[in-house]
């Protein structure tokens, strides 16, 4: 039910008439298929019969039969294939778009990450999880549609033809009618029985694989992203154990879903051999006493052998099941961090730092205390003014200086008292690794403003301006700066970034710390001078910096 209220509302989306219509279509075509199975049992008993009596026309009429099935049946199945798949893919896409908006909101993904629960990985749990979860909603519910026409269609059949059958007690008779119906519900709900209660641990295994998997993608992911400090320091020696170890949690969960799968597939593999054989030895001594036609045995057999496999729907989809329903609570679980997100966020909490924004062009501090999560606090009641063009050194603690910076992007909001931003003024975060996203290096620059916005001469005189004018020539090449650069270069082109936007308020944190004290101090007084109508915050540890700030702010 949680997973019909997450992803339910995409059949009455702004599509809904598209979606809705592939739906119908899907059904329709399901219907079709139930048919084309009808129809070829009613043409098996057609078949068997003209060779029992050996005629020849009847049998070029059965061969003419099955070209127009079969012409039928390929049409219907492949139409199905492609409006199923476009169902799924729209589904998948509507869902992703619903999660990424979630997450990828208001700093909504850095922020879950300091709730507690079991929402780890989530680009494993959008990009994977997602798809298998809708792609495998769509099969189970076809199936277990087709199933239940089936179910419907063929028990009517195997009723007709299963006849009366006499049993003899010695002193009563009993007549029994539907015979092969009543065998058909006790074997298959006899197995699918067996067969649930066999297959009970393969879910557990299927999700502890699923969870051990994406922990080992993502410090596989972790180590590329820092191959550059892991080789430096030569933490090959740490990572490569580590790895094992991921690994080898793999191998235990592959193990336990292995011995999940094996039960099952022997009892599967028995009951499919068991079920093409029973339906005809049940129905034999009534062919072999001249009751029944061949035609009518096999039509029997095949009417017998549907049944079974509608009824058997939980057996036949218990792996498919376990697989989805592992991927549903993943999906769930990051979904319900950020609904939990939004409900901490917005509840009237006192322990709540309140972001205001004000008509006035000053960033102030009303009564802040910021606490860490278990709320120790680690600022006290901090109440300060900050002026348009001021230049503010915050000097002290740089674990309370870091948090400080993170309140006023509204990046943590624990804590109390309020944080006044000046309205429609942009304020600028430079952190120590300022983020080049892949693509053209220009576009790199330019985020998260789209490249077309700057002059290419404006571009190439920044560029200049910050040291890395042998950049100019690589702009519209495309690679992965954030590995291909060295750090100076990426911190220089940081502050490419910061004079391209000229914004009103500037907040560096170690922004400079790569290059030398002279170097660093050149980058500061080039901000103070091109940017000067700008607030600059800074945090730093260079005492050359220090020098240059008249105002300070210190934390404890």
């Amino acid at each position: 039910m949680q997973f019909v209220r997450l992803a339910g509302p995409f059949w009455c989306s702004e599509n809904k008439t598209t979606i809705r219509t592939l739906s119908a279509f899907l059904v329709a075509l399901t219907v079709a298929q139930i048919a084309v199975s009808v129809i070829i049992t009613e043409w098996s008993a057609d078949l068997f019969d003209a060779l029992e009596q050996r005629s020849m026309s009847r049998l070029f009429t059965q061969v003419g039969l099955i070209v127009l099935i079969f012409i039928a049946n390929m049409a219907i199945t492949a139409t199905h294939l492609v409006v199923k798949r476009r169902l799924q893919l729209s589904w998948r896409g509507w869902l992703t778009d619903k999660l990424i908006g979630q997450w990828m909101r208001d700093g909504r993904h850095y922020l879950v990450t300091h709730l507690p629960g079991q929402h780890d990985n989530p680009d494993g749990r959008i990009a994977e999880d997602v798809r298998i979860s809708t792609e495998y909603a769509i099969d189970l519910l076809h199936t277990f549609f087709y199933c239940v026409l089936l179910l419907t269609s063929f028990t009517e059949i195997l009723w007709t033809l299963s006849g009366t059958v006499t049993v003899d007690l010695g002193l009563i008779e009993i007549p029994i009618q539907g015979h092969l119906v009543w065998l058909a519900l006790i074997y298959a709900a006899s197995a699918s029985t067996l067969g649930w209660w066999i297959g009970k641990p393969l879910t557990m295994a299927t999700d502890n694989r699923q969870t051990v998997e994406a922990n080992f993608r993502f410090a596989l992911v972790k180590a590329r992203e820092n191959a550059q400090a892991i080789a430096l320091i030569h933490g090959e020696r740490h990572e490569n154990p580590h790895f094992h170890r991921l690994f080898g949690n793999i191998v235990d969960a592959w193990n336990q879903q292995t011995h999940a799968w094996q039960r099952i597939t022997m009892f599967s593999s028995g009951y499919s051999i068991l079920s093409m054989a029973f339906p005809i030895l049940v129905s034999a001594p009534r062919f072999i006493l001249g009751t029944i036609s061949l035609g009518a045995l096999m039509q029997s057999a095949q009417a017998f052998q549907q049944m079974v496999a509608a009824l058997s729907w939980p057996v036949d989809n218990m792996g498919k099941v376990a697989e989805w329903r592992a991927s549903v609570e993943r999906v769930l679980g990051l979904s319900k961090a950020l609904e939990q997100l939004e409900r901490e966020i917005a509840k009237p909490d006192p322990y709540r730092i309140r972001l205001v924004k004000s008509d006035k062009s000053v960033l102030a501090f009303r009564d802040l205390c910021i606490s860490r999560l278990d709320r120790i606090v680690c600022v006290s009641t901090l109440n300060e003014e900050i002026r348009a063009g001021e230049r503010v050194l915050i000097a002290g603690n740089a674990f309370s200086g870091n948090k400080l910076f993170k309140a006023i992007a509204g990046l943590w909001p624990w804590g109390e008292g309020s944080v006044e931003l000046p309205d429609d003024e942009t304020m600028f975060f430079m952190p120590p690794r300022p983020y080049l996203p892949t693509g053209t290096l220009r576009a790199s620059i330019c985020y998260p403003s789209d490249a077309s916005v700057f002059d290419q001469q404006v571009l190439e005189n920044t560029l200049e301006l910050a040291g890395v004018k042998e950049l100019k020539e690589q702009l519209d090449q495309v690679a992965d700066w954030e590995k291909n650069l060295e750090r100076e270069q990426k911190q220089r082109l940081g502050l490419v970034r910061l004079l391209l936007h000229k914004p009103k308020w500037i907040l560096m944190q170690e922004a400079f710390d790569s290059l030398d004290p002279e170097g660093e101090v050149d980058m500061v007084n080039l901000i103070h001078k091109r940017l000067s109508d700008s607030a600059v915050l800074t945090i730093t540890k260079q005492p050359n910096i220090q020098a240059l700030y008249k105002r300070r702010i210190t934390l404890c």
